[in-house]
């Protein structure tokens, strides 16, 4: 195996090379041959939809669409129309038949991110959609044959709500053909270097030339990482932002104050001190310009950020 896990699948990737990582990358190449649906486990921020991403790019159904679906983001009013379309009049403003994803995968993967969330009477419909292989729009007579591999993706623990019967059993059975289960980062910190360069690369001014020292990469090795990838991948952003030369040193990640060595109350004086115009000004260029997004790599407030900006302490790209 390549020393670093990168590629399931131009454009995604999956970097790791620890035990656990080489344990979901054989699990990914194996269900990536089948058509049965799976079930992805992992805390937040793992890249669940990273994985879901690569079974659908090493299956023969990779030309066709992917298309993910936030269960979490879509109100009980919305979601039925949302996965299987509408019919012309089924509602108010209904001026025209709308695919739902389920059609729009037609071929493809549909990815129910957080399906944990789904609410119960959803639930019996989508248990008929997966039984049937069809959908019927809302405000529709006839049926709509799709072809489309479900795979489901969630932080809960399905069993624990099956015996509370907030999610159904039949529903879970259907799903849970296949599971995979992707390792928080706490238990791979081995990769973590791997992780820290692609996210330099990726997030880097282009020309420039940035390293991190030994002693930051020992302290985000040592750090517990709840928010798991996705808050790495945040630190390493924000040490972009932050350092004042080519070498990111361990103050300028934004990590609590404890996990580098030094008192909470010490740190986030640092942190303040910091923020500078040109801290900031980074901070928006590794965001795209994306002013919330740069107040969450700086670890301040958005009020604060819009504070310094009106101050003329920084320029907004």
């Amino acid at each position: 195996m390549d020393e670093t896990i990168r590629n399931c699948g131009a454009p995604h990737t999956i970097v790791g090379n620890s035990p656990p990582m080489q344990h979901l990358w054989r699990l990914i190449q194996g269900v990536s041959q089948h058509k049965f649906p799976v079930i992805i486990l992992g805390e937040c921020g793992t890249g669940k939809e990273l994985v879901a991403r690569a079974i659908h790019e090493l299956s023969s159904r990779r030309l066709r669409r992917f298309v993910p679906v936030d269960c979490a983001a879509l109100s009980p009013g919305l979601i039925e129309s949302e996965l299987f379309g509408h019919a012309k009049g089924a509602f108010t403003d209904a001026a025209r038949r709308r695919i739902g994803l389920f059609e729009a995968a037609d071929g493809g993967t549909l990815l129910l991110d957080e399906i944990g969330e789904l609410y119960l009477t959803m639930q019996t419909k989508l248990l008929r959609a997966l039984q049937e292989r069809e959908i019927r729009p809302v405000g529709a007579t006839d049926r709509v044959r799709v072809d489309v591999r479900i795979v489901a993706a969630t932080n809960r623990d399905l069993e624990s709500m099956l015996a509370t019967g907030s999610f159904r059993e039949d529903l879970y059975f259907r799903l849970n053909i296949v599971q995979i289960t992707v390792p928080p980062l706490r238990h791979r910190t081995s990769d973590i270097p791997f992780l820290v360069q692609a996210f330099v690369e990726k997030h880097r001014e282009p020309e420039s030339q940035i390293d991190v020292s030994d002693a930051a990469m020992k302290c985000l090795q040592a750090y517990h990482w709840p928010g798991n990838v996705r808050e790495l991948e945040n630190a390493v952003m924000r040490g972009l932002a932050l350092s004042s030369g080519t070498v990111i040193m361990p103050l300028d990640f934004g990590l609590p104050g404890e996990s580098i060595g030094q008192p909470k109350r010490a740190y986030e004086l640092r942190l303040m001190k910091e923020l500078k115009g040109d801290a900031i000004v980074r901070a928006l260029q590794v965001t795209g310009g994306n002013r919330l997004a740069a107040a969450l790599v700086l670890g301040i407030g958005k009020t604060t950020l819009y504070r310094k900006l009106k101050q003329g302490r920084a320029i907004a790209c």
